[in-house]
């Protein structure tokens, strides 16, 4: 028998033994959560509310209602908070509403 599996009496199922380093384990780190960012859509007067509706509804999770919830808000109040998410996946969302002729920033969340 080799020193690492032994086989069984009974059907020959060969079970890894655990090698022993003699050093302890690292202490397991408890995952962190990223940090949020604010995706921010702004308004403009280029664009067809139409375009920006579905814009929004094809780079993001929201449907056509909460698009246009959100289209509104950056039309009356100059932005509006599309969602949030974690830094690489906004900056992401900035690169493509921007190369569809959108301006969309993006923000750490506070708190």
């Amino acid at each position: 028998m080799s020193q690492k599996s032994k086989e069984t009496s009974k059907g020959g199922t060969a079970v890894a033994e655990p090698k022993s380093s003699g050093k302890p384990a690292p202490a397991k780190i408890p995952p962190r959560h990223l940090p949020r960012w604010k995706v921010l859509l702004h308004n403009d007067d280029t664009n067809a509310r139409d375009f920006v509706v579905k814009s929004i509804v094809e780079l993001t999770p929201l449907d056509e209602q909460e698009a246009t919830v959100k289209m509104d808000e950056a039309d009356k109040t100059g932005v509006a908070l599309l969602l949030t998410t974690h830094k690489e996946r906004a900056e992401l969302y900035k690169d493509q509403f921007e190369s569809k002729g959108l301006t969309v920033t993006i923000e750490p969340e506070e708190g």
